[in-house]
This record gives C-alpha cells, sequence and structure tokens, in this order.
C-alpha cells in the first residue's frame, strides 16, 4: 500500500482531539467521513457506521460482478425450476 498526502475527506481531527473526546468527534462528524491526522498526514479515517455498510455492500457488489465476468464463457447446467 502507498502512502498518499491526499485526504478524502472535508473534515479533519488529530489523534490527540480524538482521544480527548472522540464523542464530540463523531457527533460532529454526522454522517461525513473525519480524516484522522499523525503530524498532518491522513492515517486513518473515521466512517460513520450507515456509509461503512453502504460501502461494503459496493464492495460485495464488484466482487459478485468480477466472478460474474469470469463465469460468463464457462460450462453452463440447464436447470428446470421445478428442480429449484
Amino acid at each position: 500500500m502507498t502512502m498518499t498526502n491526499a485526504i478524502y475527506a472535508n473534515a479533519t481531527v488529530s489523534i490527540t482531539e480524538l482521544r480527548r473526546n472522540p464523542g464530540a468527534v463523531i457527533e460532529e462528524a454526522g454522517l461525513e467521513p473525519v480524516a484522522i491526522l499523525n503530524h498532518n498526514r491522513a492515517t486513518a479515517y473515521l466512517v460513520p457506521a450507515d456509509a461503512f455498510e453502504v460501502m461494503m455492500e459496493k464492495l460485495e457488489d464488484i466482487d459478485l460482478a468480477e466472478l460474474v465476468r469470469k463465469r460468463r464463457h464457462g460450462k453452463t447446467v440447464k436447470v428446470s425450476l421445478d428442480d429449484l
């Protein structure tokens, strides 16, 4: 994994600030991600649970789409709906 200076959030907080009052940081963030900074570099992201769940669903969809692409030209098996 490569390190980058890009910050993928509109809000940032230092690790020290997060440690002092994590509840306030979470409340202030609302539904938006927060970049956690250490020496002015993003080292982690605090992501609301709802947003994380959406991300996980999208990643699962991407994985399933890749599986479909790989199997698209493979062997097929005919199945009757009655057999299901």
